[in-house]
């Protein structure tokens, strides 16, 4: 049965995985730029390696802010505020972006930059918030959508574009800036709502152990009474366990390294991250006009083309929605890397085995090239598009899991930005062989998954330390606290005598609550 509350949680998880559409618009936006000669002739006409420049800007920015910046952001201050600091920077770089002066490239730059940095804040505050938000039997539905809303953000920048290519001459320069703009769109809508959003239940406890702050929050979003004291109780016990035998805070950070098995979650994740961006779909997101120029001549059909990708991509992502708790993680990235494989092997071989006509390629190859990419699309968005940031908000303690997220996350972007800056010289070398290399990293990625991912649908995130060979801290700091029953909270007795004498006065306040 669907509650008034279960709605209500799945609104505050979707106005946070709103942060995504962030990301989406301004990976699109930059490659919808391209196709524009009005953009083009503003700058200077850029060469391969400057264009390779200001895409990889926005990395920059991002990797420095999600690294250092957002996770202790988050933890200080809270999941809203680190969303809303990375909405409000930016709009910030929205203005720089837009009004950039002519021949001034730098002044875009530093707005990619600035973008960066952002979105760096708001992709690490948005996933964690979702994560502990929801229950365990609806989060991966919910992160499916985080991926989701990066498609809607392609979505909104494609056909902006297109509506602007459309009128173009009456338009003039602004063509390209309306297009920038309305990157505004989004992240005031988010800070417009996060003042009426309850704060993580998690972090409440975390940060000050605000019982009936977390209480109040969690009885927001939970059924019942049994199930807010259950919850609260089982956080209470794992941040009780992360407090006195682990780091928390700024020495988290050393947590990520001496703690063997958050150090085995942060490598795998990582290389989870990393091969995201290497599977074809960073590159398709930042230089498609540019593949597909060597395919079409008419810039329209080109921006066409990227529009209706953007429209399938929220329609192939809802897969996610319920297959990843059906059939689980593990299947998914195998399933997915596999068939983009596929897709880029037969995008290579149609393409070089077809010939040439007037330096572009045939109606017919054309529209199966399209069809190739819109297949690879197809497997990519419910797999390593959308599972990839779930398995990255689920598999870390409380204690670094904010500092984990960042960095991980960000790896997408070190990855991103070191390959995005040397594609277009690769492309423009070698053509459509440059593909062979993304069927190699697709199935290296199905390999790796297969043998070293461990499946993680279903479980709570206090119990994904046992998964990955820690201690459970959930039940030793049941241990610590004296709780009987770990996992259950009952109306009385849920405190051995002796730990009752040690603490009388935190009990009381549990007990007079309940």
């Amino acid at each position: 049965m669907v509650t008034n509350k279960r709605i209500y949680n799945w609104y505050i998880a979707l106005v946070a995985a709103g942060c995504m559409v962030l990301t989406g618009y301004d990976a699109s936006v930059f490659n919808a730029l391209q196709n524009s000669h009005h953009w083009v002739a503003w700058f200077d006409e850029p060469g391969t390696q400057l264009i390779g420049l200001i895409n990889s800007a926005y990395g920059i920015g991002a990797i420095v802010s999600g690294w250092f910046f957002a996770g202790p952001t988050a933890d200080f201050l809270g999941r809203r505020l680190g969303m809303g600091i990375g909405c409000f920077v930016v709009i910030i770089a929205t203005f720089f972006q837009c009004f950039a002066p002519r021949h001034n490239t730098g002044v875009f730059i530093v707005g990619r930059v600035l973008i960066g940095i952002g979105q760096g804040f708001a992709s690490t505050a948005g996933p964690i918030y979702i994560g502990e938000i929801t229950p365990p039997a609806i989060r991966g539905k919910v992160m499916a959508f985080w991926q989701l809303f990066y498609s809607v953000g392609s979505f909104l920048a494609y056909w902006v574009n297109y509506a602007a290519a459309k009128h173009r001459t009456s338009l003039g320069e602004w063509d390209w800036k309306i297009v920038v703009i309305f990157q505004l769109l989004m992240p005031i809508l988010i800070i417009a709502q996060l003042p009426f959003m309850p704060e993580s239940p998690r972090w409440y406890i975390q940060k000050s152990n605000s019982i009936e702050q977390a209480r109040a929050s969690l009885s927001k979003v939970r059924d019942t009474e049994q199930d807010v004291e259950d919850e609260l109780l089982q956080i209470r016990e794992a941040v009780e366990f992360e407090k006195e035998a682990l780091a928390s805070g700024k020495k988290a950070y050393f947590t990520l390294w001496q703690d063997a098995s958050v150090r085995k979650r942060l490598g795998l994740v990582f290389i989870l991250n990393m091969g995201q961006q290497l599977t074809g779909q960073g590159t398709l997101n930042s230089y498609s006009s540019t593949i597909y120029k060597k395919i079409w001549a008419s810039a329209d059909k080109i921006n066409l083309i990227n529009a209706l990708n953007a429209t399938f991509g929220i329609l192939f992502t809802l897969n996610a929605a319920w297959t990843v708790d059906r059939f689980g993680r593990r299947f998914l990235f195998i399933v997915g890397a596999l068939g983009m494989a596929m897709c880029m092997f037969l995008v290579a071989i149609v393409g070089l085995k077809t010939p040439n006509v007037n330096g572009t390629k045939t109606e017919s190859v054309g529209i199966a090239i399209v069809f190739l990419l819109f297949l690879f699309i197809f497997f990519y968005k419910p797999s390593w598009g959308a599972t990839t940031w779930i398995y990255t908000s689920e598999v870390f303690p409380m204690n670094v899991r904010a500092q984990a997220v960042g960095m991980a996350s960000q790896m997408q972007n070190v990855s991103g930005t070191i390959f995005q800056q040397f594609f277009p010289t690769f492309y423009k070398n070698c053509g459509l062989k440059s593909f062979f290399f993304f069927v190699t990293t697709d199935i290296l990625l199905a390999v790796y998954v297969f043998f070293l991912i461990p499946e993680t649908k279903q479980r709570s995130l206090e119990e994904m330390d046992v998964l990955f060979g820690g201690a459970n801290h959930v039940e030793q700091g049941a241990e610590m606290m004296g709780v009987k029953d770990p996992r259950h909270s009952h109306r009385e007795g849920d405190f051995e005598p002796a730990q009752k004498a040690q603490s009388s006065a935190e009990v009381e306040v549990i007990e007079a609550r309940r």
